[in-house]
């Protein structure tokens, strides 16, 4: 009874945990590959594309995933031949939830990339240090503020999706309910205390881990 109790909490802390995760690697590879793209317009469009499920209704998003991943399309009925659906298990829920943090993740680290002093990078170049020493050694370090911003928020916002992962996932308690969706059921069934309860949990995981972040930037410029 316990864990059907706090399954949604659990649930909505892997799933964040493990697309936050993906997002990171991701969303910071994209962001140097764009910056490094020397086409003016497919950068353009690249940047375009990896931001658009910012800006695009998340039940929209949740839609797409379905018409590309679902079991209708080539790559969902490949996946079905192979015993390994998509479609309202937890792995549609940690797709739909790196699809919409990835946006938050891939700008704040762009942003990081570009606000670097570039005298850094083109004098180690001279030395004849090699790209990937550089990356590691001199852009990471450098930029990590954005990235542990971008890294924050995309926790939060993987932690609060709900609308590409009630398309996609589904509502499915104890297998893909988060408290998102959780919150949408006990409306639902008009049981307001619980959608309140679970609503004040994601608020205040939210704001700890945002709190959390702006405490450790605070103490990195003290020092």
């Amino acid at each position: 009874m316990a864990d059907e109790t706090f399954s949604p909490l659990i649930i909505s802390l892997e799933v964040a945990g493990l697309a936050t995760v993906l997002t990171f690697f991701v969303g910071i590879g994209l962001a140097y590959a764009v910056l490094h793209i020397r086409s003016h317009i497919a950068a353009t469009i690249a940047d375009a594309v990896i931001t658009l499920p910012l800006v695009l209704p998340p039940t929209v998003v949740g839609f797409f995933l379905l018409l590309f991943l679902g079991k209708r399309s080539a790559i969902g009925s490949a996946l079905l031949a192979i015993d390994l659906p998509l479609v309202f298990t937890w792995r549609a829920a940690v797709i739909a939830a790196v699809i919409v943090s990835l946006p938050l993740m891939y700008r704040t680290a762009r942003g990081a990339f570009e606000a670097l002093d570039s005298s850094m990078i083109h004098a180690a170049q001279t030395l004849g240090v090699s790209n990937g020493r550089i990356f590691w050694r001199i852009i990471l370090p450098n930029a990590r503020h954005g990235i542990l911003a971008g890294l924050v928020l995309s926790f939060a916002r993987a932690l609060g999706e709900f609308g590409a992962t009630i398309m996609f996932a589904g509502n499915i308690p104890g297998r893909t309910q988060t408290m998102s969706t959780a919150i949408y059921a006990a409306v639902q069934a008009n049981d307001y205390d619980l959608a309140f309860r679970w609503a004040v949990i994601i608020s205040l995981f939210s704001l700890f881990f945002i709190g959390a972040m702006n405490l450790y930037l605070k103490r990195e410029v003290r020092e």
